[in-house]
């Protein structure tokens, strides 16, 4: 579990690297394309023993250009070829980092004394300092982890990281990777990551472990790659059970949304998962703090907290049903759940129009805990057809009818409200030609509105889209909601302070 939870196979390092290495090419040219002439630029972009790298020759055909040979082309060519001219407002691709440090949201870069460049080109004097605001995301939220999750092979993962718009130029012409030369060198980085993990249970039923952009920000699901992969395992005859990570008004309506338009893949159940503790918390019970004792109303029977928590599996329920899939409950037994309280989840999950709803006790007892829930599952994909399935909106519709339709049909929310940045971004995606990708979500996991604090079923609310960010390579936008951020802070005790290793054996402590 260790090795599980630390490096494993050093996916996630291969993604900071990609990730980096296409934040450094975007510094970089700009730093170039302000001190150099458009000739000092060819002329170190295509060294006459070099010529045109295999990525050039994409750029040159993207601007229309079908020559190979860097002699052939004319001044105003080579112009278009070597000046990007990056306007630096525009671009929204930021460095990355797996660890938790608020005070990378917002830094500078080109602060060195060396990173200064002419007043103007071709004129020696007076020199400017290169530098611009930028900030830090955590890894899981980067677009090449959102790629590998969603890329269906090493071929197509090539294609998605190279069309990657990093911003746009003065010109308004959207910028890529490719532009920048970085798409093939950046698939090299990720050519091991694409290959998903094949782990176990305690009981050695296969686990495919791949990829892990994070549910509040990115898609957060596992890979197409690894879902390919354990269906052919599996058989015509046997089931692949895939995650979507954190509340179903999250994970779940991104793997509809976003995921089964990119596999073609169609579900015909969705399991959602429901705890009594979390129910009584939505059901109006204490505050819950990590590190903290769970007050006496999650450790002893109390029905009407249960009770009226269970509005928001409803609404859960609800919403899986949208999408015509079975959905069945899998209610995770504590052992301080009391019969009348698994009842009373599972009457109300009937009720709201649940295919099943099973206490699955496989905490305690392993697979065996399980069995029943197995046999829901089999039974609800048994009861439906792969016809039945259905996305919640139209990529064709503009992207605010997009955004209103998950937050109004997944959300409840009464409408959505726009910044002046969300909306020049929204105007220039549109413009781009990026309006008919799909809509992925980056709001609070622990309501169904943007405000953390609302649980149950919030009504009367509206959100608000602070930013929008184009995740073009990877397939989707994505409107940053609320008060979310994109890299966490810690709090006052992290829990490294409990994790160290015994030197003797080797054997780490404090992780779990």
């Amino acid at each position: 579990m260790e090795e599980f939870n630390l490096h494993l196979t050093g996916d996630i390092h291969a993604v900071t690297a990609a990730n980096n290495l296409l934040a450094a090419a975007i510094e970089t040219r700009m730093f170039h394309e302000s001190a150099q002439s458009d000739a000092a630029l060819f002329r170190r972009l295509c060294p006459e023993k070099k010529g045109f790298a295999p990525v050039m020759l994409r750029r040159l055909r993207k601007l229309g250009v079908e020559k190979t040979d860097p002699k052939e082309l004319t001044e105003e060519e080579i112009s278009k070829f070597v000046r990007l001219d990056i306007d630096p407002d525009t671009v929204t691709w930021q460095r990355v980092m797996d660890t938790c440090d608020r005070h990378l949201r917002k830094v500078e870069v080109g602060r060195g004394k060396n990173e200064t460049v002419p007043e103007t080109i071709g004129v020696k004097g007076a020199r400017k300092q290169h530098n611009r605001a930028t900030g830090f995301d955590i890894t899981v939220a980067s677009e090449v982890m959102a790629v590998l999750a969603l890329a269906t092979s090493l071929s197509d993962m090539r294609e998605k990281l190279g069309a990657m718009v990093v911003g746009y130029s003065k010109k308004g012409a959207p910028i890529t990777a490719d532009d920048l030369g970085a798409g093939g060198a950046m698939t090299v980085l990720m050519k091991d990551a694409i290959m998903p993990t094949l782990m176990q249970t305690a009981e050695s039923t296969p686990v495919m472990v791949h990829a892990g952009p994070f549910a509040n920000i990115a898609t957060g699901n596992s890979s197409i790659v690894a879902d390919q992969v354990a269906l052919k395992l599996a058989g015509p005859d046997g089931f692949v059970i895939t995650e979507a990570g954190f509340g179903a008004d999250i994970g779940m309506e991104k793997f509809f949304n976003i995921k089964c338009r990119a596999s073609g893949l169609l579900p015909k159940c969705a399991v959602i998962v429901a705890t009594v503790r979390a129910l009584k918390m939505h059901g109006g019970g204490p505050p819950v703090s990590a590190g903290k004792p769970l007050a006496p109303a999650y450790l002893e029977e109390n029905l009407e907290l249960v009770a009226a928590g269970c509005a928001n599996l409803v609404k859960h329920i609800e919403n899986a049903k949208k999408f015509g899939v079975n959905a069945v409950v899998a209610i995770n037994k504590f052992k301080t759940d009391t019969p009348a309280e698994v009842e009373v989840v599972r009457a109300a999950s009937l009720q709201a129009g649940a295919f099943d709803a099973v206490m699955s006790d496989h905490w305690a007892k392993g697979g065996v805990g399980a069995a029943d829930l197995a046999r829901a599952v089999a039974a609800a994909c048994a009861a439906n057809e792969d016809k039945n399935f259905k996305f919640l909106y139209e990529v064709e519709r503009p992207i605010k009818d997009k955004i209103g339709a998950i937050c109004r049909e997944i959300y409840g929310a009464d409408g959505v409200d726009y910044t002046e940045l969300a909306e020049r971004q929204i105007e220039t995606y549109e413009g781009a030609g990026f309006g008919k990708l799909p809509i992925c979500i980056a709001k609070t996991q622990y309501s169904f509105s943007c405000d953390a604090a609302a649980k149950g079923v919030p009504t009367g609310f509206r959100v608000t889209v602070r930013e929008v960010r184009g995740c073009v390579g990877a397939g989707f936008l994505y409107p940053i909601c609320g008060d979310i951020q994109t890299i966490p802070g810690l709090p006052t005790r992290p829990g490294f302070y409990d994790v160290d290793i015994d030197t003797e054996t080797g054997e780490v402590n404090g992780l779990f």
